[in-house]
This record gives C-alpha cells, sequence and structure tokens, in this order.
C-alpha cells in the first residue's frame, strides 16, 4: 500500500511506527509516488524510498512510478545501487514517463513528445550500470564511454515499466522485470500481459517479464457509502478531475467488496497490487488493504 500523503514529514517517530504497523498487518511493501514539479508539488521518489527503508530493518519499497526520462540514467543508477547497500534486496523499481504534467516535463529540459524514446535509452543504460561492468553506450539522448557504477547490487533490483499505451507495455517486455498497470479493465491487462510476452519473445529475451501489477485506488471502509466518500474527494483533490471520470476503475466498499474487484485482475496475471487506499482514518486503511491480501491470497 501507499503510504499516506505527509507520513515522512510528520517525524521518524509517527513514520517508524506507522511502517511497523504495515509490517505487523502482513503487507508485503509500501509505495511511494514521484514528482519533481506536478503544479509546482512534488517529492522525489527515490528520497521517499531510501527514507521509507531507513525506518524500518525489513519492509520493501516500491516507486510507482519514478519519471526516470525526467534524469539522467547514470545518476539514477548511482542512487538505485546505493540504496541496494543501504536496503539490500528491498528496492522494487517502479519507473514511468509520467503522463499528468507536460510542463514538469519540459522544466526539467525534456520535450515531451521524446519521453518514450529516451525512457528506451535510460532503462537500457540503468540495467547495464547496474551489472557493475563498464558501459559505452551511443543513443540519440546519451553518449557514455565506459561509464561504471560500483558496486553492483548483490541482488538485483526488480524493474516494473508503469504506464497505459501498448508502447509502455511492450517496453515492459524488451527491458523490464513486469508491468505495472493503471485504469484497465481485467480483459486489458490479460491481453497486455501477453502482448509484454510476445515482445519479450520477438527480441529474444529468455527472462520473460512475469512480475505484472497493478496500481489501484480504492475506498475501505464499513459500507460502500462511506468508503466513496473517503475516495470520490481525494481523487478529485488529486487529479482536479470528477470522480466518475475513474469511478469504474476504483472500487471501494468493505474488504470484501474491493477484493472481489480485484479477484479478476489476480485471475489475468496480476502479481501484485499497489494500493492507494482512502479510510476514515489511517488504522483502518491498514487493516482494510491486509484483509483484501488474505481473501486475495487463494488466487
Amino acid at each position: 500500500m501507499f503510504a499516506p500523503p505527509g507520513l515522512l514529514e510528520q517525524g521518524p517517530e509517527t513514520a517508524r511506527a506507522f511502517l511497523a504497523r504495515m509490517e505487523q498487518a502482513g503487507i508485503d511493501h509500501v509505495c511511494c509516488g514521484d514528482h519533481v514539479s506536478f503544479a509546482g508539488l512534488g517529492f522525489d521518489g527515490l528520497v521517499q524510498a531510501t527514507a521509507l527503508a531507513m525506518l524500518h530493518p525489513t519492509l520493501p519499497v516500491s516507486s510507482g512510478v519514478y519519471l526516470l526520462p525526467l534524469r539522467h540514467p547514470v545518476l539514477v543508477a548511482r542512487q538505485l545501487a546505493d540504496m541496494a547497500r543501504l536496503a539490500p534486496g528491498r528496492l522494487i523499481f517502479g519507473a514511468g514517463i509520467g503522463g499528468e504534467d507536460r510542463h514538469e516535463v519540459a522544466i526539467c529540459g525534456v520535450d515531451p513528445a521524446t519521453r518514450g524514446k529516451r525512457m528506451d535509452e535510460c532503462l537500457a543504460i540503468v540495467r547495464q550500470l547496474l551489472t557493475g561492468k563498464a558501459v559505452s553506450f551511443h543513443g540519440t539522448f546519451f553518449d557514455l564511454d565506459e561509464a561504471v557504477i560500483a558496486p553492483a547490487p548483490a541482488t538485483a533490483i526488480p524493474i516494473i515499466i508503469g504506464g497505459r499505451s501498448d508502447a509502455a507495455i511492450r517496453r515492459a517486455g524488451r527491458l523490464g522485470d513486469g508491468w505495472l498497470g493503471i485504469w484497465n479493465s481485467p480483459r486489458r491487462f490479460a491481453a497486455a500481459a501477453e502482448m509484454a510476452a510476445e515482445e519479450a519473445a520477438r527480441v529474444g529475451r529468455a527472462d520473460p517479464p512475469r512480475r505484472h501489477a497493478m496500481q489501484v485506488w480504492c475506498g475501505l471502509a464499513d459500507s460502500r457509502a462511506a468508503a466513496r466518500a473517503c475516495l470520490a474527494p481525494a481523487m478529485e483533490a488529486f487529479y482536479q478531475l470528477p470522480f466518475e471520470r475513474f469511478e469504474r476503475y476504483c472500487p471501494y466498499g468493505t474488504a470484501e467488496d474491493v477484493a472481489g474487484f480485484l479477484a479478476p485482475y489476480a485471475a489475468a496475471g496480476c502479481a501484485e497490487f499497489n494500493l492507494i487506499p482512502q479510510s476514515p482514518d489511517h488504522d483502518q486503511a491498514v487493516a482494510g488493504t491486509a484483509a483484501v491480501k488474505r481473501l486475495l491470497a487463494p488466487a
């Protein structure tokens, strides 16, 4: 599940206690987002991930998603390798091109129209650098000779590629360990998993991506009405759009309601869910998320 907004600003003891409750409830990993300047606001995803990892000794951390094309891949590889030293085996690197705010891309010196191709080069470079070997790369956006990032992570960092487009899904097939979907149907999810596998086969990968995931806003409360009352205003405030634009993809109600909505995605090949729960309070969000996991476990 995603940590609640502002958790890290509440101080280390509050954050530490919240993460401990998550782990004790059986939640698999804590998630964080990433923005440089989303309508002026933001919180760097790898800074968040590092802080969260340092506040709990074992809980894995997932970035969902880090806007990789806005950064230089050598610097990102350095950050990832450093985090692997600080929290070995605990980072899941979700990366994507972003899409909500083209101005955010432009002020980082990146032409929004080139994000996809730039993402491909970034991923190829980062994956090679994380092996610890010298990397030379001569592309459209990056030109490297004998770049080295050492020490290499002792345990490979899973790289999950986010995005709704066919291009993002094929990118996951070529360069990712899985695909991270959002705002799609179970049928689309199954088709995406197949498309990623086909792309992996096309480029001759011996290890096709299998760690497919879904990012899901959801409302968790004692009734559907109470859950919707938590979820709708939170999403409208974040996206500045009516909740009805998202409602068909955003389950709400009891844990049973949410698990019932998500079960077809699990059947379609979804290995993990990153829930963004909205509840009357944080304790109910943690308990509800843990209950959804238990209900889905047989699937």
